[in-house]
């Protein structure tokens, strides 16, 4: 019964935000219901020990940087919006657009982990509206600057709800994670992959500047201070849930997926190409596992989360402002990430 429970829980997680179109509008809220539910399977049919003081104290705390540091970013740029999209215009015409394509993937991906995921998006929605580029250009340079947030922004546990909940998972024995655990290790393989991303940003194709004819990204909607307070709280929410599915799929977790092979624990999370990365971090990583098993985990999150909208927060905030459809997104996504799953891949096989 505690089995086929919580691998009901499981799959509800992961398919009905892709086919419930008001669910995946309510993530946090839809994910917070399936913590309790998981907790509670699990407390209930597993013997007990599962909803404890501990739990609900380390539920209500862990979420509490990363929602200071959004909410503290937010209003940082909400008051600098002007002087932030004349200093980005300015640079652009002073590095021209090739140099500027790079100059800013590579910057927003290694600021990401500390201006936060969030931020680092909502900056990079500023830049292409400011540029007013090609909308084919546009899209390439937004996705590859997802690509590169994504990657940067599990660097420090106020980066991303993934970096926050891996460092909650690992910070008792045997791994004792603090904030720098995984700048620590798996910064070897972040940093030379935003290069990279900087490095294709540069070789798109020109960008044409937008006349009568040419069709361009433009930004849904601006940034308003109830917006802050909203994105802040579902942050929140979000990693409260994320705590709770953890705890609750623990038995899974400890019976069969610490067993798995680093690499196939890698190849399994291109679904977070589907699926938010962050969530699937919580039903996954354990402290039983070896350190090469947690790397190769992570890596897997961090690629395939940037090949679909739906893989990690960078992405949703990008596609819902500029209005990118997930078609356009995949024709570039799938590919790139692909191909950086599989060069990734063998960097472990050799390393």
């Amino acid at each position: 019964m505690l089995e086929s429970g919580l691998i009901l829980i499981i799959l509800l997680v992961l398919s009905l935000p892709i086919a419930v179109t008001l669910i995946e509008e309510n993530l946090e809220v839809f994910l917070f219901i399936m913590g309790v539910c998981a907790v509670s399977t699990a407390h209930f049919f597993g013997g007990g020990g599962f909803w404890t003081g501990h739990l609900i104290k380390e539920a209500l705390s862990e979420p509490l940087m990363i929602t200071a540091a959004v909410f503290v970013m937010g209003f940082i740029i909400y008051i600098l919006k002007k002087p932030i999209t004349r200093f980005i215009v300015k640079i652009e015409h002073k590095l021209g657009s090739k140099y500027f394509a790079a100059f800013l993937i590579v910057t927003l991906g290694l600021l990401s982990s500390v201006l936060t995921a969030i931020m680092s998006a909502i900056i990079l929605v500023e830049a292409v509206s400011a540029l007013k580029l090609s909308k084919k250009y546009e899209l390439k340079l937004v996705i590859l600057g997802c690509f590169s947030i994504g990657l940067g922004a599990a660097l420090t546990p106020i980066g991303e709800p993934l970096s926050t909940i891996a460092i909650s998972k690992l910070k008792g024995e045997p791994f004792l994670a603090d904030f720098f655990f995984l700048l620590k290790n798996i910064g070897v393989y972040v940093f030379p992959g935003i290069f990279l991303l900087g490095v294709l940003g540069y070789v798109i194709e020109p960008a044409v500047k937008e006349s009568a004819s040419v069709k361009t990204l433009s930004e849904k909607e601006s940034e308003t201070i109830k917006d802050i307070f909203v994105y802040s709280g579902k942050v929140y929410i979000f990693i409260v849930a994320l705590v709770l599915l953890g705890e609750g799929f623990r038995p899974i977790v400890d019976k069969y997926i610490v067993r798995l092979p680093g690499g196939w624990l890698y190849w399994i999370n291109s679904l977070s190409a589907v699926m938010d990365n962050a969530t699937l971090a919580a039903a996954e990583i354990s402290p039983y596992m070896t350190l090469l098993q947690i790397k190769y985990l992570l890596m897997g999150l961090l690629v395939a989360g940037g090949m679909l909208i739906p893989g990690n927060i960078p992405n949703i905030i990008c596609a819902g402002r500029l209005k990118i459809k997930s078609k356009e997104w995949a024709k570039l996504g799938l590919p790139l990430g692909g191909a950086m799953m599989l060069a990734y891949f063998i960097v472990f096989l050799l390393h």
